[in-house]
């Protein structure tokens, strides 16, 4: 194996392996097939980034192909929002594709599996069934319908197609063995009626193939190459594959299905149901509210589309489930904001100080240059006058050695501005410090040149003028559940561990230099953290979301 091919995941080297095989290259085809019952959430990422970054490798085209075979949970909102998603992740596909299209053809095949004495119609409930299918370790029974004459069959299918049963009263059945090993192999269901509208089709169908059935046609009619499912669906190969030899044409290309394992992420759960029920119960504002681990939510709360593929690609093709350690990707999303987002000064916790020589009329605009870690930020006046906010916690009246900001009797660089020393403070009735007079040093300021900018301190704090400081919305998100995993507990709702703390909503000042900030910008808040500007912001009011503070306030917890 050449050192090229150890670099590739285990995926495209199938992939190689099938075209040293002699797989024609230009017979590539991939596809992503998502069900639009919900929003795309970051383990889907995974599966968007493999295909279409097989696409991208081998110059092949990737069909974007929605599994719309269920219209009782499907929504064309849900079809707006994937395309969305994988538009803004950068991706593009090459034909925009639903199972949907193909109904009258699959349903046509069925009529010749019926025909061919591979298929029947069966009036037991779901329950019976269930029951009659045996287990893992004893073989199935067969129907009491399951040797119908095939005209009969033909003639029931026909009056499913008609809408002549109600949903629940008959399916229609695939004839395999009921004593096979594999229990997907026992007499699959193909159709069953569903009475529902169809987002696409309307009213034309009430009957609709199972998901079985659907997924390896279509790829045989849109030619995939290699059709790439995760690990659950391993067991279901041997069904795709009779499927296919019901159907296939040998002058044709026949799809491979191959697994990966699915992404799971800790401290959140990536089951599009529960996210629904975090949605439906309102613990949660949609499913684009930044706590949710969907790519809509992760948009708004300021990840990037960089910092999503390059976690899908740290994180790997696996071929066994695992859990991924959600610090990984908040990782990602510092990494690339890091480089890419201005640095500003937003005091979140504010109290006013004071500084009592600094005359009352002046104020004075100093250089903030401190966006010279990347290029195409360079620096910029911030205001500075006599009243200030800095941080609520930066402030002690009494501490130790080890605290290096500001106390009573010592001193403190403002960043980019001068150096202060606290004088006195005042406190309200319940002994909250609400102001705190400092003196500063004229002659101290940053960059000037003086002896005295050249002094020492060891605490250097940010802040913002409070003539000058904007007031803002801030929302800081936090992890919407604080368990590991939230759905791993055999004996509890993972709706128990909820936390009560995931949002908390605050009134902060920002610099004035964020006043003509746009909905989506990044910013570095000095000291805090990455925020972005929220879809709710309005020309009259700023609203920030939190998308990961500087320091991981989860690592203790972790480690106790």
């Amino acid at each position: 194996m050449s050192e090229e091919t150890k670099s590739l995941n285990f995926i495209e080297q199938i992939v190689e392996e099938d075209l040293s095989n002699g797989l024609d290259k230009n017979k590539l085809r991939f596809r992503f097939p998502p069900e639009p019952n919900g929003y795309l959430h970051i383990g889907h990422a995974a599966s968007i980034c493999l295909n279409f970054g097989l696409g991208q490798r081998y110059n092949a085209p990737v069909n974007l192909r929605f599994d719309d075979t269920n219209p009782a949970k499907e929504e064309q909102e849900y079809v707006d929002a994937i395309k969305r998603d994988i538009e803004w992740l950068g991706f593009k596909w090459d034909k925009e594709l639903y199972s949907s299209d193909y109904f009258q053809q699959l349903y046509d095949w069925t009529v010749k599996l019926i025909k061919e004495g591979k298929a029947y119609a069966d009036e037991q409930t779901s329950e019976e069934i269930r029951v009659q299918k045996g287990t893992p370790t004893t073989p199935g029974t067969n129907s009491p319908f399951r040797n119908r004459p095939i005209e009969e069959n033909l003639e029931l299918f026909e009056k499913m197609k008609n809408g002549d049963f109600d949903e629940g009263q008959i399916v229609l059945r695939a004839k395999i063995d009921m004593a096979h090993n594999n229990m997907h192999m026992r007499d699959p269901i193909l159709y069953r009626v569903l009475k529902k509208s169809h987002h696409r089709t309307g009213n034309n169908w009430c009957i609709y193939p199972m998901y079985d059935w659907t997924h390896g046609e279509s790829d045989y009619i849109e030619q995939i190459s290699h059709s790439l499912c995760t690990l659950e669906f391993k067991s279901h190969r041997e069904l795709y594959d009779w499927y296919l030899d019901q159907v296939v044409d040998t002058s044709k290309l026949r799809p491979k299905q191959r697994e990966f394992a699915r992404r799971n992420l800790s401290y959140t759960v990536m089951s599009k149901r529960k996210l629904l029920q975090l949605v439906e119960k309102g613990i949660v504002n949609g499913w684009d509210d930044p706590r949710m681990p969907t790519i809509s939510g992760l948009r708004r709360r300021g990840y990037t589309p960089e910092s999503i593929i390059n976690f899908s690609k740290v994180s790997g093709i696996s071929k066994r489930d695992n859990v991924t350690d959600v610090a990984l990707l908040e990782h990602s999303i510092k990494d690339h904001l890091n480089h890419t987002a201005p640095r500003v000064m937003a005091v979140l916790d504010p109290v006013k100080v004071v500084i009592t020589n600094y005359p009352e009329d002046k104020e004075e605009f100093l250089d903030a240059n401190f966006n010279d870690y990347a290029e195409g930020f360079g620096s910029r006046e911030v205001p500075f006058s006599r009243e200030l906010h800095i941080e609520k916690e930066d402030f002690r009246e009494e501490a130790n050695k080890k605290f290096f900001r500001l106390k009573l009797g010592k001193e403190v660089r403002l960043k980019n501005a001068y150096i202060i020393k606290a004088e006195s403070c005042t406190k309200d009735e319940n002994g909250n410090v609400t102001e705190i007079q400092c003196t500063y040093d004229a002659d101290s300021k940053s960059g000037s040149g003086s002896e005295a900018s050249k002094r020492k301190v060891k605490g250097t704090l940010h802040w913002v003028s409070a003539k000058h400081a904007i007031e803002a919305e801030v929302r800081l998100y936090d992890r919407l559940f604080n368990d590991e995993a939230p759905d791993g507990h055999k004996d509890k709702d993972f709706m128990e561990f909820v936390n009560p703390n995931s949002l908390e909503i605050i009134t902060a000042f920002v610099e004035p230099s964020l006043k003509t900030a746009q909905k989506g910008d990044k910013f570095q808040f000095q000291r805090k953290g990455y925020f972005c500007v929220d879809d709710d912001s309005t020309n009259d009011k700023l609203v920030f979301n939190r998308t990961v503070p500087l320091r991981d306030s989860w690592a203790k917890k972790d480690t106790k």
